[in-house]
């Protein structure tokens, strides 16, 4: 390769470097997101806003009411947190029981185009998953849920009652079973009494 043909060659990538250095980074945001094209992303609505309203640690008074007999009572805690940019409310439940305690997790979302909120529920007293969808728009200030089964299935129909009460201090859960003849009965209700936020030190 000749002086002149090797200068030429220098000088060519000099040119292309110094260009590219001139150029701003490509971010991430730059590109296009596959995923959309056939799962668009959607952005939290008035439920989302709603459900901020159960962000914090609260004392649970939990009442069970058998068919017969006298209500059991337990006494717990919960740590209710927004996740995936404010999409969904995650819910952490702690039980005293006789023989130690039990946890549970519920997970909750609210689709904006339907107007309709979804719930899932486990916990350490079993291995199944519970299920529950709203059926009608959300209004009055409180979720009314009924349970739902995987597949269409009907299963047993029963339903629950959110709503937050004393300035957004306590919520009250209140979950009913239908008999046959379609009338309802109080199975469980939870209480949660907003935790008090303890004082900067020194104040």
């Amino acid at each position: 390769m000749s002086r002149s043909v090797r200068r030429l060659v220098v000088a060519s990538l000099a040119i292309t470097i110094l260009t590219g250095a001139g150029q701003p980074p490509e971010k991430k945001d730059d590109k296009k997101d596959p995923q959309a094209t056939f799962e668009p992303r959607a952005k939290p609505g008035v439920g989302q806003e709603f459900l901020e309203k159960f962000v914090g640690d609260w004392e649970v008074a939990k009442t069970f009411h058998p068919r017969a007999g006298e209500p059991l009572r337990q006494k717990g805690e919960c740590r209710q947190t927004m996740i995936h940019d404010g999409r969904f409310l995650k819910s952490d439940f702690v039980f005293v029981t006789d023989g130690g305690k039990s946890t549970g997790t519920g997970l909750i979302g609210f689709e904006p185009a339907t107007g309709t909120f979804t719930t899932v529920w486990v916990d350490s007293r079993q291995t199944r998953m519970s299920f529950r969808q709203s059926e009608g728009k959300f209004e009055n200030g409180e979720i009314v849920l009924f349970g739902k089964e995987l597949g269409g299935k009907e299963g047993r129909r029963s339903k629950t009652v959110t709503r937050p009460e004393d300035d957004g201090k306590k919520i009250v859960h209140r979950q009913f079973s239908f008999g046959p003849d379609g009338k309802e009965r109080l199975v469980m209700e939870l209480v949660l009494t907003k935790k008090a936020v303890p004082a900067p030190p020194g104040k």
